[in-house]
């Protein structure tokens, strides 16, 4: 039977503190999964739903956007999907009642977690101003209020449209569409935050910011680099991907700052041997100091070029450019500065050496560890580097995989989502719609926030996400988003940024991935794609939460037929009605979806193409993969400061709370947590269980404050803490970005530990 929501917010002031995990999964998360999916939709609901997640006639996981296997197993998911599916097929809901019992003032006092638990959405809902209480309202009334807002905006760039990675194909297609029909770009999204840095050190590089291997290159790989990334908690099905490659006689070297149990050892549950004894998954763990990849890959490259026979001359011959100036700056790598840069010792460096060179199939894997610092485009464009010194791109088992966090979020970028559109992409709209889309390039989420801040944009438009939450310094962007005239939200569940408003505010409920989609055209599905480029259909199988619900599609075109009017010859209404139609005009504005509707009715969906994987064929201006030489950098850290990274636990997905439990690094009943290594503590006279407030320092000399944090002595890289966001998300200067993609740097901020109050 499913349990109500909690009444009052858990108290966090003590968390229980007990020695890490070393290996993920086996049956604790079969324990764990079953718990949180009971609690939230019963036994019974539990079994039909959790059953068609990533099936081929199921539903996408809401969570990830790692890539399902040609053969699934029946539970053809992780612990953190199943909780991702739970909180959306919830049983509990949020209805006009509940707002009308809580003022927004004391719903912004309540946590994230809080908020989350109380269930799903089920009626539009509206904030007038000057009101503390949100009301039901008509969902031609809420079109209205957003026309009207839109309407007397100076110009189309007073407004944003932000995407999270949720959204489908369908509906980001259509929402592109719309905010390019009232003219403007301005359509920042979570990729703004996350994996920005990828997308511009690959396109660049390569010519396309996507990764270039398929699970199948897994697989077949001989050596499997996993840099800045834990795989078991954020990506958990990945570690059955590894363990298959360390089955067929993968090496796996982990390169991050923490040692992380999904890395260490694998319980698959799907096997009674995996369930108890587990694989072990890394051969070499490289606890490198927080930004220092750069340096290491680059020390990597100069060994590689030092070595006879380990350059692959005739593949940078025939498909490279820039190969002479990148081989002088290489050649220039010191050991000194690379031990201080990264932490690491020369032995561990020749033992990874070694490795490397004794593969002839490499494949390197990153999240946010490598994308969230000043220097993470040209980090990344090392990595690019290092693949093709031994011709490691466009070969069967080798390449990059950048590993996306959030299901379609590579999907929305490929239909539009994009503040800085191609040219080609804008002609395609143009021909085929018949409108002028605007030129100009629009704000991303930094610029978006500065545009709020500054009056220069009034109306806040959310495709889904926490903008609030998800945002970097939280003061500045609540702030901005409160000078907003107006602000919506299409949500299925309540969060931090429903309650931190502009003069008016929206709510508009959403039906779910889980749930049936019925139109005027009959059931519908929408389609996603994968972190590797694979495309499918997602159907839902549950009744709506609400028959208040209107899906994305459905919103868009509404509101496009509302505030565009007369001057729009697009089809809304046959959009809304029949998504195939969407369909048809995704395939002709964009490349690689030729034949949409009848590829994507094969259950195993189709792959997009991908010229460097496919054909060594680098569409860069160059017309060839471009090596790049820049400059060294790594963090400076002062005396008597800590490097900080902002990460999930383990009970957490993005900004979504699901627990207050980070079972495997040993934290229970808290998230208000700083882990630092036992010698900096030492030095820093910092006990083990002592409370501090942590204290941001950057170049504005404006002081930022995350206070009361329990000090857990943590085997992290010397030098470096880690707490979870969004609560140190405060900590992060909205203008600390990173050079080229501006992406927050959420990996590397300097910190001071102050003795709280708390204490």
């Amino acid at each position: 039977m499913a349990s109500k929501p909690p009444k009052s917010d858990p108290v966090q002031d003590t968390p229980q503190v007990a020695e890490p995990k070393r290996a993920a999964a086996g049956l604790p998360a079969i324990g764990h999964t079953l718990r949180i999916a009971q609690r939230q939709m019963g036994v019974r609901r539990t079994a039909l739903t959790l059953l068609r997640v990533n099936q081929k006639d199921g539903f996408d996981c809401p969570g990830c956007a790692w890539p399902e296997p040609e053969h699934r197993h029946a539970a053809e998911f992780c612990e953190n999907g199943a909780k991702a599916v739970a909180e959306e097929a919830t049983l509990r809901r949020v209805t006009p009642d509940f707002f009308a019992a809580h003022p927004v003032s004391d719903l912004a006092g309540r946590s994230g977690y809080w908020l989350g638990q109380q269930g799903r959405l089920t009626h539009p809902l509206y904030l007038p101003e000057g009101a503390d209480h949100y009301e039901p309202v008509s969902w031609e009334r809420a079109f209205d209020i957003v026309a009207e807002e839109l309407a007397a905006l100076g110009s189309p760039d007073e407004a944003l449209f932000y995407t999270s990675g949720r959204t489908s194909n369908e509906a980001a297609f259509l929402y592109q569409l719309f905010a390019r029909e009232l003219g403007t770009n301005n359509l920042p999204d979570c990729s703004n935050m996350c994996h920005e840095s990828s997308g511009s050190a690959l396109n660049e590089t390569i010519g396309i910011g996507k990764g270039s291997v398929l699970l199948d290159d897994l697989y077949q790989a001989d050596l499997i680099i996993v840099a800045g990334q834990n795989p078991g908690t954020n990506h958990p099905r990945m570690l059955s991907a590894l363990e298959k490659a360390k089955t067929n006689g993968a090496k796996i070297i982990t390169v991050n700052p923490l040692p992380e149990a999904g890395m260490e050892r694998f319980k698959n549950p799907q096997t009674p041997q995996g369930m108890f004894k587990g694989a072990a998954l890394t051969d070499l763990f490289l606890q490198i100091r927080l930004g220092g990849d750069q340096a290491l890959f680059r020390l990597l490259n100069k060994l590689i070029l030092a070595t006879e026979g380990a350059v692959d001359e005739t593949f940078i011959a025939e498909h490279t450019h820039g190969f002479e100036e990148f081989a002088r700056a290489a050649r220039t790598a010191d050991w000194d500065e690379t031990l201080t840069a990264t932490g690491l010792t020369r032995d561990e460096i020749d033992e990874a050496l070694s490795m490397v060179l004794a593969s002839e199939r490499t494949i390197v894997c990153w999240a946010m560890g490598l994308t969230q610092h000043k220097h993470s485009v040209p980090t990344i464009r090392e990595v690019v580097n290092f693949l093709l010194l031994r011709g490691n791109i466009g070969r069967t088992g080798a390449g990059v995989c950048p590993v996306r966090g959030h299901s379609n979020v590579q999907g929305d970028r490929t239909m539009g989502i994009f503040e800085r559109p191609a040219p080609a992409f804008l002609d395609a709209l143009e021909k085929e719609f018949g409108f002028k889309p605007p030129r100009a390039h629009g704000y991303d989420v930094v610029r978006a926030i500065r545009a709020l801040r500054d009056g220069d944009a009034k109306v806040f438009f959310a495709m889904g996400g926490n903008f609030v939450s998800a945002s970097p310094d939280t003061e500045v962007t609540e702030a901005a988003m409160r000078r907003a005239r107006l602000t919506v939200h299409v949500s299925t569940k309540l969060n931090r940024s429903h309650v931190v408003t502009g003069a008016r505010a929206l709510i508009l409920p959403t039906l779910g991935r889980t749930e049936r989609d019925l139109q005027g055209g009959g059931e519908q599905f929408v389609t996603v794609e994968d972190s590797m480029g694979m495309v499918h259909a997602s159907r839902g199988r549950l009744d709506p939460a609400s028959p208040h619900l209107l899906s994305e599609p459905a919103i868009v075109a509404r509101l496009a037929r509302r505030a565009l009017g007369e001057r729009s010859s697009t089809p809304w209404e046959e959009f809304e009605k029949d998504y195939a139609s969407i369909r048809d005009r995704i395939a002709r504005v964009i490349p690689g979806f030729q034949d949409f509707n009848a590829r994507v009715a094969d259950p195993a969906g189709f792959t997009l193409p991908h010229a460097p994987r496919d054909e060594r064929r680098f569409p860069t201006a160059t017309g060839k993969a471009n090596f790049t030489a820049a400059p060294v950098e790594y963090p400076e850290l002062p005396a008597g400061r800590l490097l900080l990274q902002t990460l999930r636990s383990h009970d957490q997905y993005n900004t979504t709370i699901y627990g207050l439990d980070d079972r495997y690094r040993g934290i229970k009943n808290g998230r208000r947590v700083v882990l630092v290594n036992p010698e900096d503590a030492r030095a820093l006279n910092v006990a083990d269980g002592s409370y501090v407030d942590l204290v941001g320092e950057w170049k504005d000399g404006v002081e930022r404050r995350a206070p009361g944090f329990r000090v857990v002595h943590y085997p992290t890289a010397r030098g470096c803490a880690a707490a979870y966001y969004p609560e140190t998300n405060v900590l992060v200067p909205l203008d600390a970005t990173a050079d080229t993609s501006n992406t927050p740097a959420s990996k590397s901020v300097v910190v001071r530990l102050e003795q709280s109050t708390a204490d």
